[in-house]
């Protein structure tokens, strides 16, 4: 009985230390053991020491001035990248020609017969509607403004984003190389290099066309280099065995089996792109962001929102126009295909030329109607009945200063009052528990890196905003997908709040929750919960509608009830979606909190806004550079990375 009992005892044993978390708890706590007594004697147990700090500052100004004194004289500027700028200019400005000589009928008429030929009536029908809105809130030059620098902007992102990602997609090597640099240009926020881009550019189109070009390419490079190294080895190893060359085999393999992912990087760089439109607009881009970063000065939410629903509307129809071309893609052509494409076009030629003929090019005044004062007294009504003294439940500012109060004042204090080698710990800790020891190095090197660029205090400001947005965001998010997922009503109301939600500019949302929470750090996070809440609540619903429907059937023919279904089958089979919900609503949140240091947010993001508003290089570019480090920390921490096998294994 005694052996028996050891003998069982030495088993379970075995089995706890065989649990791979066990161990990996096991080895940072002798890690920790070891270095935490050095680093405390040495640095001390407070916030990170100015011995580690390095003091950039004095190099960044010297290289914005060597900019600015040699912008108009040295070889690099007259030869390159003065050429780019005149090819940027001309560029947009022939788009935007172009769309004034066909007039605002030719171009109704152009976009709804491509989105008939792609789609069909009903999106047709849409498309015209949403460009006759364009004209009837009176913004139709503006549109075509920032459709121009869009058309540019977009063309120049597809084909550096295609190039970086068949780089990617057919060299594991480039893959690897190519990784934290598309992290970084999608983390960085467009504040932070703003500023470089001006110094090199001006302000004007050119710097607003590569700024964009920067944020929105590597969706279309994760995506090409995703389908590219998906395409079926079947597929490939037949076509090899025809004896093709690796040209052949990309082009009548590889690329036609990519073709879904293609059309979804393209879809998502239209996204990016639009979304840049309001921020480019700081920069000189003009077009709907400048009349919305106008609004944004002067808090005139009516304003805002008259030149803002231009730009959800052009976000909504491009997103659906090619969304449904990815969905026709592989189907067979109809017959008469061609011949209605011919048709369309030349309909839309006709149209274009009879307004030319009867001079109505410009989309005529008297048939405009503005919003923005309706919109203006509804924002003032708001404002006095709900801002303070709701009986009971009390107003919004007094849910902003409580949300201060209780959550983002000891969530700050405690992240700022721990010890900094601790942060670095739980960072380490968390990463390599639902990753791989590269995860945690990664995530920890990155944590340092805040505190060697001197903005320990800030960052961890600006952390404590981003993990009570993200929480907010989650518990709502997951709620309402949940809720997506198991009605078909519910996602068929959802789905033109969560397109609005999610095209509507940044700034946009900055205008009504200042207007009715005050200016402050929580009206930052309420604005970054709004922002990145439709992509966790499609992630979550679309993870859980994915499941596979004969678990589901088992589960119910087992007298499962609905609700266990959800918690014992639905939620842990679409755990990977909930994981990638998760990652994107931290990567969204953290977009928007910096943008909220324009409304009282402080910490990094008014570090970032302060560095572009003064030409201030060194705060600029290290608070974005912090603002990065932040990001690929916390992509670390929530986004688990499996162990690669072994061949045979």
């Amino acid at each position: 009985m005694t052996t028996l009992t050891a003998t069982t005892r030495g088993a379970a044993t075995s089995g706890v230390l065989g649990n791979p978390l066990v161990r990996k708890l096991g080895v940072l706590l002798v890690l920790a053991a070891v270095v935490v007594p050095f680093a405390a004697s040495r640095w001390g147990s407070g916030a990170w020491p100015g011995a580690l700090t390095v003091d950039l500052s004095g190099p960044l100004g010297t290289a914005s001035d060597w900019i600015v004194d040699n912008r108009d004289s040295h070889p690099l500027f007259l030869y390159f990248l003065g050429h780019v700028s005149n090819a940027v200019v001309i560029a947009v400005r022939a788009v935007y020609l172009a769309l004034l000589a066909v007039g605002w009928a030719g171009v109704t008429a152009v976009a709804a017969l491509t989105a008939w030929r792609v789609a069909g009536v009903r999106l047709a029908l849409g498309t015209a509607v949403a460009f006759l809105a364009c004209g009837l809130l009176g913004m139709w030059v503006p549109t075509m403004q920032t459709l121009a620098l869009m058309v540019v902007a977009v063309a120049a992102s597809v084909v550096a984003g295609a190039l970086l990602g068949l780089a990617a997609g057919l060299s594991d090597r480039m893959h690897r190389a190519l990784r934290p640099v598309l992290d970084t240009m999608q983390v960085l926020p467009a504040f932070a290099y703003l500023l470089p881009v001006v110094l090199v550019f001006g302000i004007g189109v050119p710097a607003a066309v590569l700024a964009t070009v920067v944020y929105a390419a590597p969706p279309m490079a994760r995506l090409t280099a995703l389908g590219l190294r998906g395409a079926d080895k079947e597929v490939l190893e037949a076509v090899e065995s025809l004896g093709t060359t690796a040209r052949q085999r990309l082009l009548t393999a590889r690329v036609p089996l990519a073709r879904k992912e293609l059309l979804l990087g393209l879809n998502q760089t239209i996204m990016m792109a639009l979304s840049m439109a309001v921020i480019a607009s700081v920069i000189g881009a003009g077009g709907l962001g400048d009349r919305v970063y106008q609004a944004l000065a002067s808090v005139d939410v009516g304003a805002a929102l008259a030149a803002g629903i231009p730009i959800v509307l052009l976000a909504v129809v491009l997103d659906r126009v090619t969304g449904a071309a990815g969905a026709r893609l592989g189907d067979a052509p109809a017959p008469d295909a061609r011949l209605l494409g011919a048709c369309a076009l030349a309909a839309a030629v006709v149209v274009a030329a009879v307004g030319r003929l009867v001079g109505r090019l410009e989309w005529p005044e008297s048939w405009e109607v503005g919003i923005a004062e309706p919109v203006n007294r509804a924002v003032d009504w708001m404002t006095a009945h709900l801002y303070s003294g709701v009986p009971v439940v009390g107003g919004t500012a007094d849910w902003a200063g409580r949300f201060t109060t209780w959550v983002l004042d000891p969530l700050r204090d405690g992240l700022q009052w721990l010890p900094w080698w601790s942060v670095l710990l739980i960072v380490a800790a968390l990463a390599w528990l639902i990753g791989t020891w590269r995860t945690a190095l990664t995530a920890v090197l990155a944590m340092a890196a805040i505190g060697v660029l001197g903005v320990w205090g800030p960052s961890l400001d600006t952390l404590s905003q981003v993990l009570a947005a993200v929480a907010v965001t989650l518990v709502i998010g997951f709620a309402t997908g949940i809720a997506a997922a198991r009605s078909d009503r519910v996602e068929r109301l959802l789905r033109p709040v969560l397109d609005v939600f999610q095209t509507m500019p940044q700034f946009v949302y900055l205008i009504p929750v200042v207007a009715l929470f005050g200016v402050g750090r929580a009206p930052a996070v309420a604005a970054a919960v709004v922002y990145a809440l439709p992509a966790v609540v499609r992630i979550t619903a679309q993870g859980l509608r994915q499941v596979d429907p004969a678990a589901l059937e088992s589960a119910r023919s087992l007298g499962a009830t609905g609700a266990q279904q959800l918690r014992q089958v639905q939620l842990p089979l679409a755990r990977p979606a909930l994981l990638l919900a998760v990652n994107q609503g931290v990567v969204l949140v953290l977009a928007v909190v910096i943008i909220g240091g324009l409304v009282g947010g402080g910490a990094l993001g008014y570090d970032v806004v302060f560095g572009l508003a003064q030409g201030d290089l060194a705060t600029g570019l290290v608070a974005g550079a912090a603002i990065v480090c932040l990001g690929l920390m916390l992509d670390r921490v929530t986004q688990p990375t499996g162990r690669r096998t072994t061949k045979g294994a």
